[in-house]
């Protein structure tokens, strides 16, 4: 069973979905408990840095969360819900992440369109179990603020908006998608997959 983490700020709905689509079982959860016990966790996330922090802290869910991420289960970030994996962000003034991944949050800078919506190509960095049978495609983000990773070893995938973005990270058992995988086609559905293998295999997490 994948837990997807309930802390009011998420694209829950179709998250669920589409693992239900694919046959996988899942819970939509703030209980601690149900969050321990599961095979893996989705942390999504459509909103503010800051305010989501907060949920997240007024719900008690930052301790489990940092439990279940460094015990070694699969954990997947979704847009929002990756940035909240990195040390902070510069949203809104600057606000504490779960520092899980060392990195900053910074918004786009330039004189284009924000945010940055639509179909992007995504590139993989590097070969991961993760990617296992996927070829490059295309996402569909939706965003104002990208990642800046301290470590480039933990990029996964890149795309570009003017200036190169981090689409995907990871490392051991943590990832992110800076995209909706739920909202972006063949490519989205096949991604998510591999996390739900990934869930009950933990092949190559450690």
């Amino acid at each position: 069973m994948i837990a997807i983490i309930d802390y009011g700020m998420g694209n829950l709905h179709s998250v669920s979905q589409a693992l239900e689509r694919m046959n996988h079982p899942w819970r939509i959860s703030a209980d601690p408990n149900v969050i321990r016990s599961a095979d893996g966790v989705i942390l999504p996330g459509v909103g503010a840095f800051g305010d989501a922090m907060m949920e997240l802290k007024q719900r008690n869910l930052i301790t489990v969360i940092k439990e279940v991420a460094r015990e070694g289960k699969p954990f997947l970030g979704i847009c929002l819900g990756m940035q909240l994996l990195f040390t902070g962000s510069d949203e809104h003034g600057y606000h504490q992440g779960l520092n899980l991944l060392p990195g900053h949050v910074v918004r786009f800078n330039g004189n284009y369109k924000i945010p940055h919506m639509g179909w992007n190509e995504l590139r993989f960095e590097r070969p991961h179990p993760f990617f296992q049978g996927i070829e490059d495609g295309y996402a569909y983000f939706v965003h104002s603020y990208h990642v800046l990773p301290d470590n480039a070893a933990d990029i996964l995938a890149m795309t570009d908006y003017y200036q190169p973005v981090t689409a995907m990270i990871g490392r051991g058992n943590l990832f992110g998608m800076q995209f909706h995988p739920e909202k972006s086609g063949e490519t989205g559905r096949r991604l998510l997959n591999r996390f739900a293998y990934l869930c009950r295999e933990r092949v190559g997490l450690r």
